[in-house]
């Protein structure tokens, strides 16, 4: 079976790794897969990109400049949606004509435009879409937030100000959208049985298989280590509890530092013994911004983009944090998880999927600090740390595991050809 997978970067971003790890998974248990992508990183023979030119920044621009329009000249939610109104046509492509499915994952930001999408639906070969967030169900937006309009029909979109264009671009797009999946054999599938849930509420993925699958990782490369020669590698000291909080852009509100550095001020008044004896690790972008913002001791770590590194980090800190406040299915749970981190995390999204409370780490009512640092100081406990990383790792091994991964794609794509 020759499958596709399409993604707008080869490596940048969650979506990007969670598909590139599904194209090694799939040609490890017996697929052929590549990758076609516009942002490629490496000299991967299995990855294709798009040829480089002027077009391709012009795309994205245009696209950027018509949301700044409709959004009242506004740069808010510039980045939380996305109009696919420009874009490039694959299906010249050699590598288009050679696949038998077209798996689609992340295409956003002048990768593919929605004349695009049509044109791949129009080809004929079963498709298949990865729910990384909310967009191909929704009308313009990647996360919906509180708003249930995509549930009946988008129109006036919260996350745009209106006025510039006056266009209706949410109703316009989700209404294409519509159009284009009509008759189209066609499949959803949620990286989280919480995102599948939510696209089974939009009249767009309605008559369609609507499934969920969770994302691959090569648990030999994310493996437990050695903590000590872990901590001596990254130049973390070796007598600290020491917790690890990681996120693409650490300033993303999203992503929930405030909660972080609310839990942090409990630990310190709450649990003084313990705080006195922890350490927080702050990894990605904009980490120094954040730096002098908690009352505990912090040690950022700059861009990585090994993952034997990354593996090596998780090996060195006692625990994950994860205080996202709308999340589909971390790649960094998985990642944490599949060392023998046990994480902590909040009551929303895909988290209480992946962590098991009181198994292999903490579920945290939602955005409360104060039970977020109840669990931290839970999983921090001597008594039962051992016992939630041998579990983490169990957990990690049956759920992520490369073949398991696979061969649930690969029933989604027989099922589709037949």
């Amino acid at each position: 079976m020759r499958v596709l997978i399409i993604n707008t970067a080869e490596r940048t971003g969650g979506a990007a790794i969670a598909a590139n790890r599904l194209m090694h998974a799939l040609n490890s248990n017996g697929a052929d897969a590549r990758m076609l992508v516009r942002d490629r990183k490496t000299a991967d023979d299995h990855v294709t990109s798009l040829p480089q030119s002027w077009r391709l920044r012009a795309n994205f621009l245009w696209e950027r400049g018509v949301i700044w329009l409709a959004n009242g000249l506004s740069r808010q939610n510039l980045f939380q949606v996305d109009i696919a109104n420009v874009g490039t046509d694959i299906t010249s492509m050699d590598v288009f004509h050679w696949a038998d499915v077209i798996h689609l994952h992340w295409v956003n930001q002048g990768f593919l435009s929605l004349q695009g999408l049509e044109r791949i639906m129009a080809a004929g070969k079963p498709v298949v879409m990865t729910l990384h967030d909310q967009w191909y169900f929704t009308g313009i937006c990647h996360y919906s937030g509180d708003c249930g309009k995509y549930q009946s029909q988008c129109s006036h979109c919260p996350m745009l100000k209106g006025g510039g264009i006056g266009v209706d671009l949410a109703r316009r797009v989700f209404d294409r959208k519509r159009e284009i999946y009509n008759g189209k054999p066609l499949a959803f599938v949620g990286c989280s049985r919480w995102i599948a849930d939510l696209a089974r509420k939009s009249p767009l993925t309605q008559g369609r298989l609507v499934t969920h699958a969770a994302n691959a990782i090569d648990t030999d490369v994310f493996t437990p280590m050695d903590q000590q020669e872990a901590r001596m590698r990254h130049h973390l000291p070796t007598d600290k509890r020491l917790i690890l909080f990681g996120a693409q852009r650490i300033t993303d509100e999203r992503k929930g530092f405030r909660y972080l550095k609310e839990a942090c001020e409990h630990l310190v008044q709450q649990a003084p013994e313990l705080a006195g004896k922890m350490g927080v690790i702050v990894l990605g972008g904009d980490a120094e911004a954040v730096q002098s913002a908690l009352p505990l001791p912090v040690y950022t770590v700059g861009y990585m983009s090994s993952e034997r590194e990354i593996a090596s980090l998780y090996n060195a800190v006692d625990l994950f944090v994860t205080p996202s406040l709308q999340d589909n299915l971390p790649n960094t749970i998985v990642e944490a998880m599949s060392c023998g981190t046990p994480c902590v995390g909040f009551n929303v999204g895909g988290i209480p999927e992946m962590i098991t409370h009181w198994a292999d780490g903490y579920v945290a009512r939602y955005q409360d600090s104060e039970d977020f640092a109840r669990g931290i100081v839970w999983c921090l406990d001597e008594s039962r740390l051992d016992s939630l990383r041998q579990q983490a790792r169990r957990t990690a091994m049956a759920t992520y595991a490369e073949p398991i991964a696979a061969s649930r794609y690969l029933d989604i794509y027989r099922s589709l050809l037949s």
